[in-house]
C-alpha cells in the first residue's frame, strides 16, 4: 500500500488519467469481446480480415480540418457499420488486428499513445453498441423505417470521444473547455455526421452487394477524404496569401495583430517573457527619392529576405508593419535576449551589401530599433506596440542605426518636457471652467498629489511623466457628460450613474487621437478599475491593473472624498482614512493605499504645525 501511495504521490495527474484510461479500455474489451476469436467461423474470418483492410485503408487516408487542421480519418465509418451489422463484440474484433498492425507500423509513435488510442476506440465502440441495442437497434440489415438507434450509436461514440479526449486536455492543459470546443465539438462535428452517413452505406452495401459493395464504399470514403484534404490545401494557400505580405515575403500587419494578441494571451496564461521589436529603415524616404520606388521596393524585399533568414529557427517572429516599418515577434526572451539579438541584426545589416549604399549618412543599410517587454499589467496589446514604438523613437534621437530598449533610461528619455505637455492638458481642461469647475479643480489637486507620490515611489522621469499627465487628464472624459447631470444636486438614478461612468470610455476616444498622449490612456481607462475585480470598465483584477493605476484610485477617492461633490457627502482626512483603510483589499491595494495613507497623515501634521 505505501507503495501504491508513493507512486500516485509521485506521478502526476495526466499520468494517472492515462493509467485509467487504458485499463478501462483494456479492461471493458476483454468483457465485452469474450474471447469471440476462438468461435468465429471461416465467412467471419473473411469479414473481418475485410473490414481490417478497410479501416487499414481509411486510416492512412487522413485529412484535415480547417482552420486548426486538426486530423480526421474515416475508419470510424467501419467500426460503426460493423455494429449495425455484426454487433459490438465483432468490432472489437475488428479493433485489434487493426492496432496491432498500427502499433507495428507507425513505430515513431510512443507505445503507450497506442494503448490510449486503442482503449478510446474500445470505449466508443462498447458504448456506441450498448446505445445502438438500448434504444431498440438490431444487428443485421439496415432498417430504414427506424432511424434513432443509428443515430444514438453515433452520439455515444461522439460524446464518448470529446469527454474522454477532453479530460486528457484538462489534466495536461488546465483547458479542457476550449480544448473540446475548439478540437472536437465545432470542427468535428461534420466529420461525424459524414461518418455516420458512410456506414449506414456501408451497411447497405456490404449487406446487399458483398465485397463489391464494400469496393465501392472505399472508393466514396476515398474520394471523400481526398476532396477534403484539397479544401485544407487551398484554405491553408488563402491563408498563406491573405496573411502574407507580397513585397518582402513577411506576415502582414493583420496577420502580426492577431499573433500579438495570441502571444500576450500566452504570456499572461503561462507566466512567460514576451518582448517586441519594432525597427525602421533609417532615411529610407531618401533612398525612394534618389533611386525611384522600384529601387526602394528592392530594398524593402532584400530586408524582407535577411529578416525571414535571420529569424529561421528561432522562437522570433518577423512581420512587415507597414511603409519600412518592420516588427519582431519575440515569445520566451527577456528583454536584453532581445536587445541583443535586434543590435546583431543591425549590425550584420550593416555589413550586407546593397546598391546605391552610399547615399545613406552612414554609408551603409541600417535601421533604428525599438524593443520593449511584456508586464503583467498590461491589460491591451496597443500598449506593448506603444512602448516599443516610444522606444524606437528615442533610437532615432540618438542619430540612428541603433536599438533602444524601453525604460531603460540612459540619458534620452530624459529630455521630456513635462512643463509643455502640462501647459497642453490644461488648455484642454479649461473647458470645465464654464461646465464644471469641481472637475477642473479636482483634476489640478490629483495632479499635485500625483507629483508627490511620484517622489515616494521613486519613479524615473518617464514613469513620472505618465503619471502626473495621467492624474492631470484623467478625468477628461467628463467633458461628454450633459451639464445638467453633472451639477445635478440630488442623488444620481441608475441611468444616470452609468452616464457617468462612461466618461472613462469618451476620454479614452479624445486622447487616443493624440499620439503625443496616447500613452495616458490607461489612467483615463482604468481608474475606476478595483482591487478585487468588481470595477469598470473591465473588471480587471490584483495586477492585471497597471500598478500607477492602482494608486491613481487611491488618489482619485481621497480627493473626492475630502471635497464638496453634488452627489455625496463630505468626509474629513480622518474619516477618509478610515474609508481607505476599510476599502484596502476590496477596492483598494492595500500596499499602495496604505503608503498614501503614510503620506497624507505626515503632510497633515506637518500642516498642523505651521
Amino acid at each position: 500500500m505505501n507503495f501504491i501511495r508513493n507512486l500516485i504521490h509521485k506521478a502526476d495527474r495526466s499520468s494517472l488519467y492515462v493509467i485509467l484510461l487504458s485499463c478501462t479500455g483494456i479492461g471493458v474489451f476483454l468483457y465485452m469481446n469474450k474471447w469471440s476469436y476462438l468461435h468465429l467461423s471461416t465467412s467471419d474470418w473473411v469479414m473481418v480480415y475485410t473490414m481490417l483492410g478497410a479501416a487499414l485503408i481509411l486510416d492512412y487516408f487522413t485529412f484535415q480540418i480547417p482552420p486548426k487542421g486538426n486530423q480526421q480519418s474515416m475508419d470510424s465509418s467501419v467500426y460503426l457499420a460493423c455494429i449495425f451489422m455484426f454487433g459490438g463484440a465483432f468490432s472489437l474484433s475488428v479493433l485489434l488486428p487493426v492496432s496491432i498492425i498500427l502499433l507495428i507500423k507507425e513505430r515513431k509513435l510512443t507505445w503507450w499513445k497506442h494503448i490510449v488510442n486503442f482503449s478510446i476506440y474500445s470505449l466508443m465502440i462498447t458504448g456506441a453498441a450498448a446505445v445502438f441495442e438500448w434504444t431498440g437497434g438490431q444487428s443485421g440489415t439496415l432498417n430504414g423505417y427506424n432511424l434513432f438507434p443509428y443515430f444514438a450509436a453515433l452520439a455515444a461514440y461522439f460524446i464518448i470521444n470529446t469527454i474522454t479526449l477532453g479530460l486528457f486536455f484538462h489534466f495536461s492543459t488546465k483547458d479542457a473547455l476550449q480544448q473540446m470546443k475548439r478540437a472536437f465539438v465545432t470542427e468535428s462535428l461534420l466529420v461525424y455526421l459524414c461518418t455516420l452517413i458512410l456506414a449506414l452505406v456501408l451497411t447497405i452495401l456490404v449487406v446487399h452487394n458483398g465485397v463489391l459493395g464494400l469496393l465501392l464504399y472505399l472508393s466514396l470514403s476515398i474520394l471523400l477524404s481526398h476532396a477534403f484534404r484539397q479544401l485544407f490545401v487551398m484554405y491553408q494557400t488563402i491563408e498563406e496569401k491573405a496573411n502574407t505580405d507580397q513585397r518582402t515575403g513577411l506576415f502582414n500587419h493583420s496577420y502580426f495583430e492577431s499573433m500579438l494578441e495570441s502571444e500576450l494571451t500566452n504570456a499572461r496564461t503561462q507566466g512567460t517573457p514576451l518582448c517586441l521589436g519594432l525597427l525602421d529603415i533609417d532615411d529610407f524616404k531618401k533612398y525612394n527619392d534618389r533611386f525611384g520606388h522600384l529601387q526602394g521596393d528592392s530594398l524593402l524585399a532584400l530586408l524582407g529576405d535577411f529578416l525571414m533568414r535571420k529569424t529561421e529557427g528561432t522562437p522570433v517572429t518577423a512581420f512587415r508593419y507597414g511603409g519600412e516599418e518592420f516588427t519582431l515577434l519575440m515569445p520566451g526572451m527577456e528583454l536584453d535576449e532581445s536587445y541583443k539579438f535586434m543590435n546583431k541584426l543591425r549590425k550584420q545589416l550593416n555589413d550586407t551589401p546593397f546598391e546605391g549604399v552610399e547615399v545613406f549618412p552612414h554609408g551603409c543599410l541600417s535601421f533604428s530599433g525599438g524593443v520593449a517587454p511584456y508586464q503583467v499589467d498590461m491589460y491591451n496589446k496597443s500598449q506593448l506596440v506603444d512602448q516599443a514604438d516610444k522606444a524606437l523613437y528615442y533610437a532615432k534621437k540618438q542619430g540612428k542605426n541603433n536599438v533602444h530598449r524601453h525604460g531603460s533610461n540612459d540619458g534620452m528619455e530624459h529630455e521630456i518636457d513635462l512643463v509643455q505637455d502640462v501647459r497642453d492638458i490644461e488648455q484642454q481642461l479649461n473647458l470645465f471652467r464654464y461646465k464644471d469647475m469641481d472637475t477642473f479643480k479636482h483634476s489640478k489637486r490629483v495632479y499635485k498629489y500625483a507629483l508627490d507620490i511620484s517622489e515616494l515611489l521613486k519613479l524615473d522621469n518617464a514613469e513620472k511623466r505618465r503619471f502626473v499627465l495621467g492624474a492631470l487628464i484623467h478625468d477628461i472624459g467628463k467633458l461628454e457628460i450633459p451639464w445638467s447631470i453633472l451639477n445635478k444636486k440630488d442623488k444620481l438614478t441608475a441611468e444616470e450613474w452609468e452616464t457617468i461612468k462612461g466618461h472613462v470610455t469618451w476620454g479614452k476616444k479624445m486622447v487616443i487621437t493624440n499620439d503625443r498622449f496616447a500613452d495616458l490612456i490607461p489612467y483615463i481607462e482604468l481608474h475606476h478599475e478595483r482591487y478585487d475585480g468588481k470595477g469598470y470598465p473591465y473588471g480587471l483584477k490584483g495586477n492585471e491593473i497597471p500598478r500607477l493605476c492602482r494608486m491613481l484610485t487611491v488618489i482619485d477617492s481621497f480627493d473626492a472624498m475630502t471635497t464638496e461633490r453634488p452627489y455625496q457627502e463630505t468626509k474629513n482626512v480622518e474619516e477618509a482614512i478610515r474609508e481607505l483603510r476599510a476599502c484596502s483589499g476590496s477596492q483598494f491595494d492595500p500596499e499602495l493605499a496604505e503608503l498614501f495613507i503614510r503620506y497624507i497623515e505626515k503632510r497633515t501634521a506637518q500642516q498642523q504645525l505651521l
